[in-house]
């Protein structure tokens, strides 16, 4: 009888040396490699093409600690001043991770301290990405789930027909940078039924810089259906990154679960954003501490030109928020900062309950902003996180002019709402605009 699988089974000790040479024979073989019931532990692993790796029942996939073990593993795109990766495959085809198993990543060990005013631990400066998949074609990832990354989690970058369906992620809610999800100047990508809990952004799409400072793509032909995400950050989001375009992409029956900002579109770099569509989506939007970019919004889509004079942000148009319900503690926010604006922006059958939470911060967030590239070295706060002014207020947090609405929209071309309703306590609490929605016009820029 011929076995169609090959069982790596869990032995005591680290397996990194077995596990890669296990892994090596199985992609030329093409025979399935599954890993059998137990913890295996291991440091940086690199994934071939034609390799299919099975997380079996009861597999636990666990890394070592430390960022050294993993700085072969070097990925192009750094991200908070690392560029390292504990799975790793680059310029592979044809390559799927399934299986009901689990990986767990080192995240409490690369806490260094904690904010109490920030609502954040402190991250250590560098720390390693999960499961990068690189300039990969043909990918499959499905079933398995993730538990405490230090950082990005699973971050797809320069990828053409990745199909990720199934898969969960379980951070620390507290840990910065831990995006679920990365889909980075990538093409035709589907993510379903994916389940995600995490403290920065859920399922992200952004088109990275190369070293040498051009965009590293575009970012297009993707969908993301059926998923489950909570995040402290944004839940579902396009941006910040934005160097290349991003275009054709749909967020359809999706719930968003206990997040800051729901719904998220912020341009930046240089890229446009065009043909996005979010549909059938129920959202909890909950307001955090400021260490977290958000203010309880159900929507949010702005633009800021970050670096005006060498790279003005790109144009977002043809934008649809379509059959959205659910709560807020914020607002619906939609602010053109920058030169190029936002333009062709629908919203139709949308019906939010906007409620009081109790940090009642009744402002908008228009972090990042150039404040935040590089803080002076005297500024208090984190490069790419926040900023404080002299006064010991987060630089981008801006009151609403009259007191928070349900709706603020400022220099935002071609806006059409059709049953759009929201609503709201009676009395209105302290802090709130009386009427429900703001349209400004021709407002100048500040943050640009």
């Amino acid at each position: 009888m011929t076995c169609n699988k090959k069982i790596f089974m869990a032995v005591a000790g680290d397996r990194t040396v077995a596990l890669q040479q296990a892994i090596d024979v199985a992609a030329v073989t093409g025979v399935p490699l599954e890993l059998g019931p137990g913890e295996h532990l291991s440091g940086a692993l690199r994934l071939p093409s034609g390799l299919d790796l099975r997380l079996g029942e009861g597999a636990v996939l666990r890394f070592v600690s430390g960022y050294e073990s993993y700085l072969a593993n070097h990925v192009e795109v750094t991200a908070e001043d690392s560029n390292a990766a504990m799975i790793l495959a680059t310029g592979a085809s044809g390559i799927r991770i399934g299986g009901p198993g689990r990986i767990e990543a080192p995240g409490p060990d690369f806490i260094t301290g904690r904010l109490d005013d920030m609502g954040t631990h402190v991250p250590a400066k560098l720390r390693p990405r999960v499961l990068v998949m690189q300039a990969c074609t043909d990918v499959v990832l499905e079933g398995f789930s993730i538990h405490t990354s230090p950082m990005w989690t699973i971050h797809l970058v320069d990828c053409r027909r990745v199909r990720v369906e199934g898969v969960s992620v379980d951070n620390d809610r507290e840990m910065p940078n831990t995006d679920g999800i990365v889909i980075d100047s990538c093409e035709d990508v589907l993510v379903r039924g994916c389940t995600i809990a995490t403290a920065d952004d859920g399922v992200v799409l952004k088109t990275s810089q190369r070293p040498d400072g051009g965009a590293l793509g575009r970012c297009r032909n993707i969908a993301v259906e059926n998923s489950s995400i909570e995040s402290r950050s944004c839940a579902l989001k396009i941006g910040t990154e934005t160097h290349g375009d991003i275009e054709n992409v749909r967020f359809v029956d999706c719930e968003v679960k206990r997040s800051n900002r729901a719904i998220g579109i912020f341009s930046r770099d240089g890229g446009h954003v065009r043909n996005v569509v979010f549909r059938r989506m129920r959202v909890e939007a909950r307001e955090t501490p400021d260490g977290f970019w958000g203010s309880g919004e159900a929507i949010t889509v702005n633009i800021v030109d970050r670096r005006r004079a060498s790279r003005p942000a790109g144009r977002v148009e043809a934008i649809v928020f379509e059959d959205i319900e659910g709560s807020m503690e914020g607002a619906v926010n939609l602010v053109a900062d920058g030169r190029a604006g936002i333009g062709n922006v629908r919203l139709t059958r949308v019906s939010i309950h906007q409620v009081d939470g109790p940090l009642r911060g009744h402002r908008y967030d228009m972090r990042p902003t150039h404040f935040d590239l590089a803080p002076s070295p005297d500024a208090a706060g984190r490069a790419n996180a926040w900023v404080k002014d002299a006064d010991g207020k987060v630089i981008g947090l801006v009151p609403y002019p009259g007191g928070m609405p349900a709706l603020f929209s400022s220099n935002v071309e071609g806006i059409v709402l059709e049953e759009v309703s929201f609503d709201r306590p009676s009395p209105l609490p302290a802090g709130w605009n009386a009427d429900a929605i703001i349209i400004r016009k021709n407002e100048p820029s500040v943050w640009s």
